[in-house]
């Protein structure tokens, strides 16, 4: 556990804590952060020909630079490339989760780092602890500001994003503790995201993630070239708290609490959908498979869950569909999809306008569970109730979320690479970061990507 004086200012505090901590768990910690590397990879690699990333690819490569755009034969200036890469990485919507901050840390903090590694050689092992201490500064600052009324309208990887990759980013580029607050300074002022998306399935939730990373690897190397930023933009009194939580105590924030690394709490996940759908999509699985639940027979679906899950927009949606993000953020087509296909893959969402996945999400009604709640965010469980029409019922629960295991992030690493890079460069690839701690330049990683 990393703690400081109450009276330094916040971001002085913080930045002090990650330059100076000494990360418990590292060895469990260093190989989570390897399979969540493995996991954004993948996600970029195959987001690559959505449209969203071929317009950020095209913005990002205007002008020639010395960062690789991952996927791609193009090199952009640095925050560009972290940009491009970012809302990439976010593409599929199968991004890794930190489930306390309701936020996606790994597609800032990872472009972030992978473009600022194109300044100079950066070694595996300083890459490592820098994502590292991001996770974790990203994670505690955002179980302090964002709740589930914070969510209803701002972005919370919009907002925990930076600061997660401005402490990446300044730690591996050996910031000094007060360039570090400045950067972790200039990168609060960025902070952004509103949460109307949703309700149109709108384009702008994927470019939050480019802001995100674009903004810190500014704030880093702003802060680098000497530009110095209030150390009191986080707990002063127009201070960010005092903005975002009025009336609220200025909260601690403490690194490595309970000598537990907030990248422990992620999960990545197992299907390309809002990570509130996961867990009722999982429930409902296990009503076809093992309860022989079809969808002919369905009179009406009960979802039970958090009420994050509840509130956040776009979840408690039943249509119509007009896009695929509507639909992978709505609880009803996710559930409707995953009877009727008896999965859940990109495949799901293909047909906004399948006549079964409407008729199905049109019975399903959303609701919190009072246990469900009172778990949250530790765990992410759900109930779904299926009454059929002889009228009996059957229920399902899952107390939290079955995230993707560590084996199946590298087999969907290694049939997207290979599909996508060639057998053999995606096999250099897997070997790269199977021994990341060892690389003498990390910017083999992202070059490794280039076609």
């Amino acid at each position: 556990m990393q703690t400081f004086d109450a009276g330094v200012p916040l971001c002085r505090g913080i930045a002090h804590a990650a330059l100076t901590a000494t990360i418990p768990r590292a060895a469990e910690a260093a190989e989570k952060l390897r399979i969540c590397l493995l996991d954004f990879l993948t996600c970029a690699l195959e987001s690559r020909d959505l449209p969203i990333s071929v317009q950020a690819i095209r913005f990002a490569t205007m002008e020639q630079g010395a960062a690789p755009v991952l996927g791609t034969a193009h090199r952009a200036p640095v925050p560009q490339a972290a940009f491009a890469n970012a809302v990439m990485g976010h593409g599929l919507v199968r991004e890794d989760m930190h489930t306390g901050s309701i936020s996606h840390l790994g597609v800032v903090i990872m472009p972030t780092l992978l473009a600022l590694a194109a300044r100079r050689p950066v070694s595996g092992r300083d890459f490592i602890e820098a994502a590292i201490l991001g996770y974790e500064a990203g994670g505690r600052f955002g179980r302090a500001l964002i709740t589930s009324e914070f969510a209803r309208f701002f972005r919370p990887t919009g907002f925990a994003g930076p600061v997660a990759a401005a402490i990446a980013g300044s730690r591996m580029m050996g910031l000094s503790e007060e360039e570090t607050a400045s950067a972790l300074s200039l990168a609060v002022n960025t902070l952004s995201g509103l949460n109307e998306w949703p309700a149109t399935g709108s384009d702008e939730m994927f470019f939050h993630a480019g802001f995100a990373a674009r903004n810190s690897v500014t704030s880093v190397e702003l802060a680098a070239l000497g530009a110095r930023s209030s150390e009191r933009v986080l707990d002063g009194a127009a201070g960010l708290f005092a903005a975002y939580r009025p009336g609220n105590p200025i909260p601690a924030i403490t690194l490595f609490a309970d000598d537990t690394p907030e990248i422990l709490s992620v999960y990545n996940k197992p299907v390309p959908a809002c990570n509130f759908a996961q867990t009722p999509c999982q429930v409902m699985l296990l009503l076809a498979r093992e309860d022989g639940v079809r969808p002919g027979d369905v009179q009406a679906i009960r979802v039970r869950g958090t009420r994050a899950m509840v509130m956040y927009p776009g979840c408690d949606y039943a249509g119509p569909f007009g896009r695929i993000l509507q639909a992978k953020m709505s609880i009803h087509f996710g559930v409707a999809a995953a009877l009727v296909h008896g999965g859940v893959s990109e495949e799901n969402y293909r047909r906004l306008d399948d006549p079964a996945i409407i008729q199905l999400a049109q019975k399903l009604t959303v609701e919190e569970g009072a246990e469900f709640t009172s778990a949250y965010p530790g765990r992410q469980g759900a109930s779904v109730e299926v009454t059929l029409k002889d009228g009996t019922k059957r229920t399902r629960s899952l107390p939290d979320v079955v995230p993707a295991t560590p084996e199946g992030v590298v087999q969907r690493f290694r049939d997207a690479a290979s599909a996508i890079l060639g057998g053999s460069k995606a096999a250099a690839l897997e070997e790269a970061v199977s021994r990341l701690e060892k690389l003498d330049d990390v910017g083999v990683i992202a070059a490794l990507t280039q076609s």
